[in-house]
């Protein structure tokens, strides 16, 4: 394999990759969120640090990766890793989240009975 497509494969896999951990960390954002439940406020102001944070996450990998050239479909992937991350994997967290919740709040019902 020639070394540019090796490079740009990389690149991809890369953005593949940063798209998969920034949603993975929104769902550590998440969890904090049904720990803690707090205002609206506070839950815009945690989404626009996200936000924020992932937008300096990928052109930092472009930086590094591509000493700061912009690259289109790196970003395209990254967002569309995004969006299947939550399509796909996030429905499936938060329907673990959910029974795991309940199961805590019957057990908390129940002790509170006794």
């Amino acid at each position: 394999m020639s070394p540019s497509i090796h490079f740009e494969a990389r690149l991809l896999v890369l953005g593949i990759l940063a798209g998969a951990g920034l949603m993975a960390l929104y769902d550590v954002l998440r969890v904090f969120r049904m720990l803690i439940r707090h205002s609206w406020l506070w839950v815009g102001l945690e989404d626009l640090g996200y936000w924020i944070f992932a937008g300096f996450a990928v052109f930092y990998l472009l930086y590094r990766e591509n000493d700061g050239a912009l690259r289109l479909y790196v970003i395209g992937t990254v967002g569309v890793v995004m969006i299947l991350y939550d399509r796909f994997c996030s429905v499936f967290f938060r329907k673990v989240l959910k029974k795991m919740g309940r199961c805590f709040k019957i057990g908390l019902t129940k002790r509170n009975r006794r």
